[in-house]
């Protein structure tokens, strides 16, 4: 099977079962929507280092785009040549589209690539929570083949983690979501990064019903904004930054330069994204606002809404939203209480929808 995935153009590829404890957490939504999985074949494209790196986000986004779209294709590619041999197999999409209907509740994706990586044996988790490939460092994007038959021999996670632990992510996050300790705040990532995504999106169109008038809507969102917003739509959704990605030295292929000059990688590549002007889209008064006010000073700090997809109304839904880690407030500690009102589910239909939840276990993409 990794055979065929190089000849199809992936760069590396691994094969694992689909009893793997590491599947848990998903194993049931995979087996729900593809009864029939025995194996699944993960697989890495490589992505090109210097466009990732640079400041222009536009250049970075566009190979973010080819290398996703070739995962896709060289996925389908699989698909067919399995298909051809009387082999059942489909390939879930690198990210979109994903099964929106499903948000809240349940996982939107049909399966989550980054655990089926490292079950496989193509990297570990950086402390930027992004894929390292041992080789080609987190320079890559990852593809699922599932697969009806079973294998003689499955890969198994490699035996070292290749993160470097330099802590360059940290420094380049625009608003502070990787701790020094390792801790990750999803929430502010997913403010920034992925403003122009689906939870961005939503905030931006409740933006333009709530507007009383276009000077009202110009004075919400800005000229900038506006035409960032039709280019991802036009042009498909980019990323705000993944600056973590672009500093990170990690892999073989990647970490020589850095390690035979590391003042030049911070010149080079660290300190342009630091001093890059641009909008930090985080929560009003959040640890995140505070970060990009205090540590980048071309940076301006945009505060925008976090918006809920949809009503919370069912168990599963709840357990779902209480796995996302609030917006932490600045110099404030809060408790929250939660109250729940019961209405209308079957006990039953209640029971598979809370079992369902707590094996997703939150976002894992």
């Amino acid at each position: 099977m990794r055979h065929l995935a190089l000849d199809c153009g992936a760069d590396d590829a691994g094969l694992v079962e689909i009893a793997r404890p590491g599947l848990d957490p998903q194993r049931e939504e995979i087996l729900r929507n593809y009864p029939w999985t025995k194996s699944l074949l993960s697989l890495v494209v490589r992505l090109a280092r210097e466009p990732v790196r640079g400041a222009p986000r536009s250049v970075a986004n566009l190979e973010f785009h080819r290398a996703g779209h070739q995962v896709n294709e060289i996925s389908a590619a699989i698909v067919a040549k399995l298909e051809a041999h009387g082999v059942r197999a489909v390939n879930s999409s690198m990210g979109f589209p994903m099964e929106m209907y499903q948000t809240p509740g349940h996982a939107i994706w049909v399966v989550s690539h980054k655990p089926v990586a490292v079950e496989a044996g193509l990297g570990h988790m950086g402390i930027h929570r992004n894929l390292i490939h041992p080789r080609y460092g987190n320079f890559v994007l990852l593809g699922t083949v599932l697969i009806d038959r079973e294998a003689g021999d499955y890969d198994h996670p490699i035996d070292y983690n290749p993160c470097l632990e330099c802590k360059l992510c940290v420094a380049a996050c625009p608003v502070g979501a990787i701790g020094p300790d390792g801790s990750f705040n999803f929430s502010s990532c997913f403010t920034h990064n992925y403003r122009e995504f689906l939870g961005g999106f939503s905030d931006w169109i409740e933006q333009v019903a709530d507007a009383r008038d276009a000077i009202d809507y110009r004075r919400r969102i800005n000229e900038p904004e506006t035409a960032s917003m039709w280019q991802s739509l036009t042009y498909g959704a980019n990323y705000k930054s993944a600056y973590c990605m672009a500093v990170c030295p990690a892999g073989e292929d990647v970490i020589g330069p850095y390690l035979h000059n590391k003042q030049r990688h911070l010149k080079e590549v660290v300190r342009p994204l630091q001093e890059r002007a641009e909008p930090v889209y985080v929560v009003a008064g959040s640890d995140a606002e505070a970060v990009a006010r205090r540590k980048f000073k071309n940076k301006t700090g945009e505060a925008r809404g976090q918006r809920s997809q949809g009503a919370i109304n069912c168990r599963a839904a709840q357990l779902h939203a209480l796995c996302l880690p609030a917006e932490p407030i600045a110099g404030t500690r809060r408790h929250l209480p939660f109250h729940f009102h019961r209405c209308g589910k079957s006990r039953g239909h209640d029971h598979d929808q809370e079992s369902n939840a707590r094996h997703q276990g939150g976002p894992r993409r």
